[in-house]
């Protein structure tokens, strides 16, 4: 598929098959994916792969901090709930991690290129049949969220990418052309 069709067509999905995304074919993508321009190399990503008996472990995690300002208890406990059947209906979740760099020019720089690896893991998983949705909840800033998927200080999620073989693929919601969006100087 040539590049242009596949940025066209790639669609965010939401509801996925029950079947399991294998590890290698993750390593795969993400062995291209960082193929993208990062200023100095300072390379500050990593990346956390979830899956399998994995699954519950996350869903638990979000369960427990969803509704978390909830005053209503019955509220809050549903919320949990619902939260924990969308997470497990995930079949698997990566975790896009960047190290963040003291100087805010350099941090800037490496948030950027992790997010052209977020969006090329998107890319390549849609040309091997495989959807996502890029997810930045609240629960990315919670101290136990970031605990369950080992994030240290001085780190930062920058998205949890969750993903699947699409059970549906939304129809493609329109665009602002460019040529309405581009100022010509010269």
């Amino acid at each position: 598929m040539e590049l242009k069709t596949l940025i066209k067509e790639r669609r965010t999905v939401q509801l996925f098959e029950d079947r399991p995304i294998p590890v290698e074919l993750i390593q795969d993508l993400l062995d291209t994916a960082i193929w993208v321009p990062n200023h100095k190399m300072t390379e500050p990503w990593r990346f956390v792969f979830v899956h399998g008996d994995g699954k519950q472990k996350l869903a638990e995690t979000a369960r427990n901090l969803a509704g978390g300002r909830e005053r209503d208890p019955e509220k809050r406990a549903e919320m949990g709930r619902n939260t924990y059947e969308k997470m497990m209906s995930v079949p698997a979740s990566l975790a896009v991690v960047m190290k963040e760099n003291p100087n805010p020019a350099v941090r800037e720089e490496d948030y950027a290129s992790v997010s052209c690896i977020a969006h090329n893991i998107g890319l390549l998983a849609w040309e091997q049949g495989i959807g996502m949705v890029w997810q930045t909840y609240g629960y990315i800033f919670m101290p136990e969220f970031r605990e369950m998927l080992g994030v240290q200080p001085g780190e930062k999620i920058v998205g949890v990418l969750h993903m699947g073989y699409p059970a549906k693929v939304p129809t493609p919601r329109p665009r602002t052309p460019a040529s309405e969006l581009l100022t010509v100087i010269g």
